[in-house]
């Protein structure tokens, strides 16, 4: 029998199950809707991030999802709260973490009625959530947040939304506690080993993906001494690039956007994939053109822990159902095959990786470059850096330029969301004080969340965010440039002095016009203890590592 408890508001159960499920961490911006949530947290060991946006609330509890396989937990008020938090629904859906987002609710009687404020909360979130619910009854409080964590932590992890009437809050109701949530774990059957080791035994150009969530710092040691012991060549799906250290031999690069070519020949030419954890979905699988639908031309081997989306997309040889965690625990009964055809080759596209992820050799128009930039961020931050960005053109010299190594080095959006570096760098800063953190954002990328600046300075959190300044929206620019060359509307930005924006703040700021710039201004920025902007305008032209949008304009010119 559970414990039986006096009677308590809503609000107090409320926070006593998320104490109960090991809860550590709040971001939210406050309403008065969950009043009385926020009065039993006065008094709780639970921590409270106040930010200054709900989307940004959202993505800071994402990340922290994403940092600690536990739901990231956000509070929201009704109305325009709820709908300003959606993007980081979106992105936990899309990223594949457990999120959970309690958002406030009108009063029970008044529903149906266009109260102020009012939502449907199942119809507006019900295609973005796994589960959307509204607790009625305080009582229901323990079974209802409990289920909240097995349904966010089960299966592919993803967003819940429980919405709270702003009465039953306040209501006292006499219950006990839940049990903490274990989420439950899927493991490989035997057999399914053996029938994986035989594939081995049988492939000439096996290749192994890694993506998705679920994974521990564990289960990446354990599969990189399973790749070492095979000389198997691994890449990581699209901003997935801590799932493997690019310093290791095996490394082969990752799957995301602008892949090495050769990388791409790899996949193409591998008579055996073994894909870990993720879905291959569109980024990744370059416009679901890399592998055959539904039938893959190589011997694909899926692993998932959850069984729908095995088979949804690509029809796998072997399927596995079970957690990343679980299979790299079960891959150390698989023995190496007596022959390994395939080592030259994955030293081979190591080796093609090295080259291709060097900045030293890539020149682009402008006094300050972005290869410099990534060049000197490799030989001063720490291993275990984390790195955060948004969307844009300019994520893409973080993702090929940076040589991740720590499980927890990247946060950075498969769902391709603006405005995420600046939220995920608070968080993760919040959580892991001793690490060094850095947000690379574009300039429009920065604006779409850099009012949580403030929430940085606000709790003493020295990140540094590099604002890559091209005065443009550059990535619809580019498409601009290719299907409507010279006609150049609606993409170009006029922005402010975001070094005087981190000044203003109470942060450190700095402007940085040229490449030999840049290393001392790093240096001040991170001696500073500051919350930190170094402002890094850059040529428009340099639109991407490759090519300029002049280049893409001509090309695109009909002849």
């Amino acid at each position: 029998m559970r414990e039986s408890k006096p009677p308590r508001s809503g609000g107090q159960i409320l926070v006593d199950q998320l104490s109960v499920h090991g809860v550590t961490d709040i971001f939210c911006v406050p309403g008065e809707s969950y009043l009385a949530v926020l009065d039993a947290l006065h008094d709780s060991a639970i921590r409270l991030t106040v930010c200054r946006q709900e989307g940004a609330a959202a993505m800071m509890a994402e990340a922290a999802g994403k940092l600690t396989g536990q739901p990231g937990i956000c509070f929201v008020t009704r109305g325009p709260g709820a709908m300003n938090a959606a993007p980081g629904l979106h992105v936990a859906r899309q990223d594949s973490t457990p999120l959970i987002l309690f958002v406030g609710q009108i009063e029970r009687g008044a529903r149906e009625r266009e109260a102020f404020q009012e939502l449907d909360y199942r119809a507006v979130f019900g295609t973005v959530a796994k589960w959307v619910t509204e607790v009625d009854d305080p009582a229901r409080l323990p079974e209802l947040v409990s289920r909240a964590f097995h349904v966010a932590t089960a299966g592919r992890p993803g967003p819940v939304v429980v919405a709270l009437p702003e009465d039953m809050l306040t209501e006292q109701a006499a219950v006990p506690d839940a049990e903490p949530c274990v989420p439950v774990e899927t493991h490989p059957a035997l057999n399914q080993m053996v029938a994986l080791q035989k594939l081995l035994a049988d492939a000439e150009r096996p290749l192994a993906i890694l993506g998705g969530s679920r994974w521990s710092p564990g289960a990446v040691r354990r599969f990189a001494r399973f790749a070492d012991l095979l000389s198997l060549p691994v890449s990581c799906s699209f901003r997935r690039q801590g799932l493997f250290p690019a310093d290791h031999s095996c490394y082969a690069g990752d799957l995301g956007l602008g892949v090495n070519p050769k990388l791409l020949a790899r996949i193409r030419e591998a008579d055996l994939l073994l894909l870990v954890g993720g879905r291959l979905s569109e980024i990744p699988s370059q416009g679901y053109t890399l592998l055959d639908i539904p039938g893959p031309a190589q011997r694909l081997v899926h692993v998932h822990p959850d069984p729908e989306e095995l088979g949804r997309v690509y029809r796998p040889h072997l399927a596995i159902n079970a957690s990343p965690a679980a299979f790299a625990a079960a891959i150390e009964t698989v023995q190496p095959p007596a022959r390994l055809p395939w080592a030259a080759g994955t030293a081979e596209a190591h080796a093609d990786y090295l080259a291709w992820s060097d900045p030293a050799g890539i020149r682009t128009p402008g006094e300050l470059q972005m290869s410099g930039v990534m060049a000197h961020l490799r030989e001063a931050l720490p291993a275990d850096a984390i790195l955060c960005n948004g969307a844009g053109n300019f994520a893409t010299w973080v993702h090929r330029f940076w040589p991740f190594r720590a499980f927890d080095g990247q946060l950075a959006p498969t769902s391709g969301s603006m405005g995420y570096g600046v939220p995920a760098a608070v968080a993760a800063k919040r959580l892991l004080p001793e690490r060094t953190v850095v947000a690379v954002a574009g300039d429009g990328d920065f604006l779409m969340s850099g009012q949580d600046f403030a929430t940085a300075v606000q709790y003493d959190l020295p990140i540094v965010v590099i604002v890559v300044d091209n005065g443009m929206y550059g990535t619809i620019r580019m498409h601009q440039e290719r299907e409507y060359p010279g006609r150049v509307f609606g993409t170009a930005l006029r922005n402010p002095d975001f070094a005087a924006y981190a000044t203003i703040f109470g942060g450190y700021g700095e402007r940085v016009t040229r490449n030999e710039e840049f290393p001392a201004a790093l240096a001040r920025a991170l001696a500073s203890g500051l919350p930190a902007i170094l402002h890094c305008p850059i040529d428009p032209e340099a639109i991407t590592p490759t090519t300029t949008l002049t280049a893409l304009r001509e090309r695109a010119r009909p002849a």
